[in-house]
């Protein structure tokens, strides 16, 4: 079955909002086998709303609005539906009821305004929100379903784990699988010429996608079926397979990072780990730190931005900075040693580049980094990027090379 999400609110529009409802929506319906093939964002205005209806209709099974239904003259969504489904709007009763103990609950007094609340159209069936004073509502025309739902997010999604996803799991007769490969240190274009044969074999129900962002690319496969164990096992199949073509790119799955990834080899091999950080700011460290018992493994992290900074807290030799300079393999290989004797720990991270936007010269361009990696019993890593002229990319992309090398050494252990 398809389906078709309507978010309405000129919040959305002039950017006020981000529009997190749809894609957490989206997820939800993919989940019991309902494809989701148009999102779209409209107005506070009666004629886009019966028009955004007009048109969801003629390609969807299902269609979920959200917003538009709070209290106030803006909105005016129930009396747009009134007008689509010719239907003059009545008290609901369980409705009211639960306002009334929202606000007896909270120690206001229900008014007028509060009460109309509790209105919806005659023909709708009213789905009780428990966590607000605005009703979820039901349509049924045509053989089409609609959902009117508050725009909240907690609200919302309480009435579709509630009302809406039980009533949707009846009328599907479809399972939906997606599966995503995380990978890095590798472009779009590349991975693409890589697993091209493997991509081919792929059966029609069975689709890839590429979903590249600074530093990574992940690799979504959506299989449609009848059977979800079925539909799994070739799914599974599948990932083996790309597994042996691309090892060295693979770093998770699904909701991974490579923070969490790297925190949790450290903690494995009982390794604590430190940073020195110049063109990232102290980005990796960020990285690291923002995973919950990370204390175990890092130990600190010093951002030495100038060539004295380098000098003074990592021991870098002044002679290393004069011939080679600060973004150099020599000079982050001396900050690693050197921070790995301040923090006294296993594992070190150092990294320098010209992240830009100037600063750049023609042996050293914009967007040259340098990534040292020190792990016990091995040779420091070192390794030269070129991530381009974006600044805050560069960034981005130095943080999550640098991890990714961390991880590999640590795993060839």
């Amino acid at each position: 079955m398809k389906s078709e999400i309507i978010s309405i609110g000129d919040e959305l529009l002039i950017g006020q909002v981000v529009n997190t409802n749809s894609a957490w929506m989206a997820q939800e319906l993919n989940k019991v086998g309902i494809s989701v093939i148009r999102i779209t964002s409209i107005a506070d205005d009666h004629a886009d709303i019966i028009k955004a209806l007009d048109e969801a209709s003629e390609r969807a099974d299902i269609i979920l609005m959200t917003g538009g239904l709070g209290p106030t003259k803006d909105d005016i969504t129930k009396l747009a539906l009134c007008d689509y489904f010719n239907s003059p709007l009545v008290f609901d009763q369980p409705s009211l009821d639960n306002i009334q103990r929202i606000f007896t609950l909270r120690g206001y007094t229900m008014n007028e305004i509060n009460r109309k609340q509790a209105e919806i159209p005659a023909c709708a069936e009213a789905l009780v929100n428990i966590h607000g004073t605005a009703p979820g509502m039901a349509f049924r025309l045509n053989n089409k379903v609609y959902f009117s739902l508050p725009g909240v997010p907690f609200e919302m999604k309480a009435l579709m784990s509630d009302h809406i996803i039980p009533m949707l799991q009846k009328m599907s007769d479809k399972v939906i699988i997606h599966k995503t490969i995380l990978t890095q240190g590798v472009g779009e274009s590349f991975l693409a010429d890589k697993i091209e044969e493997w991509e081919l074999s792929l059966p029609s129900y069975i689709k890839l996608a590429y979903l590249p962002q600074p530093g990574m690319v992940r690799l979504r496969l959506s299989a449609t079926g009848t059977s979800k164990e079925i539909l799994q096992k070739e799914v599974d199949i599948f990932i083996e397979q790309l597994y042996s073509l691309i090892p060295e790119y693979i770093f998770g799955e699904d909701d991974d990072n490579l923070e969490t990834v790297v925190g949790q080899i450290l903690k494995e091999k009982n390794h604590t780990l430190s940073t020195a950080e110049s063109c990232t700011g102290g980005y990796i460290a960020h990285l690291i730190t923002s995973i919950p018992g990370s204390s175990s493994y890092f130990n600190g992290s010093l951002v030495t931005y100038s060539n004295q900074s380098k000098v003074q807290t990592l021991n870098v030799n002044p002679h290393t900075l004069e011939q080679f300079g600060a973004v150099s393999g020599e000079t982050v290989i001396e900050m690693a040693e050197g921070v790995k004797k301040v923090f006294s720990t296993d594992c070190s991270i150092a990294v320098s580049g010209i992240a830009g936007p100037d600063g750049g010269t023609p042996d050293k361009p914009v967007g040259t980094v340098w990534i040292a990696v020190s792990v016990p019993n091995k040779e420091i890593q070192v390794k030269k990027f070129h991530f381009g002229e974006h600044r805050v990319r560069n960034i981005r992309r130095s943080a999550l090379a640098a991890l990714d090398m961390l991880r590999k050494q640590l795993m060839n252990d």
